[in-house]
């Protein structure tokens, strides 16, 4: 069973990527989630985690608030895709449980250390703001980490939020080249991978049968955060992205790609927060990252529903 900490944005999509995590609780321990600003500003992220871990029966799960704003620029915000709160959709109450003291970053440091090596993984859905700090304040845990498996970045598909940049690297890329940079076992759910993953009136209709207060929430959530990439796309659903990563995590055979490096474009006015993936190795660089290219849509759907099924 794989330890993860959580260090997300959400987000409808990261909403569902966590509930489905912990709905697994056979093959994944949630110990933990850290907030950072991303799809909308930190005290939204807050507490959106706190209605989470609320409405799935877990207030004993840590949250932590991290950082509210990115390395060297404003911050990049989505609420016109996500709506004001990031959860706009489902009526979730406001939550009771309370942040937990203490900065996300030393949250990371101190359990990271705390626990045997490789025993840790960090699940990352948001910009990676928070993961560099910890990076940059304790070198020594990268390699700690049993790995890093973060949704974010492009190859083919290039970008969502310029024609260049996915949006979790865009907020932060420099953050995101520390990270890249860190020797951590990192795995890529990139949008060459998420552009498969349509959230089709009738899968969204598969969570709103569960019957239980979760799956009601996911396909109000699914249902309000379509309407802007329906309207982009034309598509018969919305791509559904954060929830790759707890795939990835409990069921990675679903997926498909290849060791590859990454690295993170920061100068250029044109392509900054772009990942250039040397796909055909074409450079000498070393590999960093496992890039993962496809995946099984009807199977990744299944999986979410059967998760999401177990929880109230």
């Amino acid at each position: 069973m794989r330890k993860v900490i959580f260090d997300t944005d959400p987000g409808q999509d990261d909403a569902v990527a966590i509930l489905a995590a912990l709905g697994s609780q056979q093959e994944i321990e949630v110990i933990g989630i850290s907030a950072v600003a991303g799809n909308i500003p930190l005290h939204h992220t807050v507490n959106n985690a706190l209605r989470l871990i609320e409405l799935a029966g877990r207030p004993d799960i840590p949250v932590h608030a991290g950082a509210d704003r990115p390395f060297a620029h404003a911050l990049v915000t989505a609420e016109h895709v996500h709506g004001e709160t990031g959860l706009d959709g489902p009526d979730l109450p406001q939550p009771v449980t309370r942040v937990r003291e203490g900065h996300s970053v030393d949250f990371i440091i101190d359990t990271v250390r705390r626990l045997p090596e490789k025993t840790v993984t960090i699940a990352a859905l948001g910009p990676l703001t928070n993961i560099a700090l910890a990076f940059l304040k304790a070198p020594d845990i990268a390699r700690r980490l049993q790995g890093i498996v973060l949704m974010g970045g492009a190859y083919f598909e290039v970008g969502n939020v310029t024609p260049t940049a996915e949006f979790n690297i865009y907020v932060d890329p420099d953050a995101a080249g520390v990270v890249f940079r860190s020797g951590a076992e990192i795995t890529v759910l990139p949008l060459d991978v998420t552009h498969g993953m349509h959230a089709t009136p009738e899968r969204i209709e598969a969570f709103r049968r569960l019957g239980n207060k979760a799956g009601a929430a996911v396909a109000a959530m699914l249902s309000f955060s379509e309407t802007y990439d329906l309207k982009k796309f034309g598509w018969d659903g919305a791509p559904l992205h954060d929830p790759c990563v707890t795939a990835y995590l409990v069921a990675p055979e679903l997926f498909e790609g290849r060791r590859v490096n990454i690295e993170v474009e920061t100068a250029s006015v044109l392509t900054r927060g772009m990942t250039v993936v040397d796909y055909w190795g074409v450079t000498d660089r070393a590999p960093n990252a496992f890039f993962v290219r496809r995946g099984d849509a009807d199977g990744f759907f299944r999986l979410l529903v059967e998760r999401v099924a177990r929880l109230p």
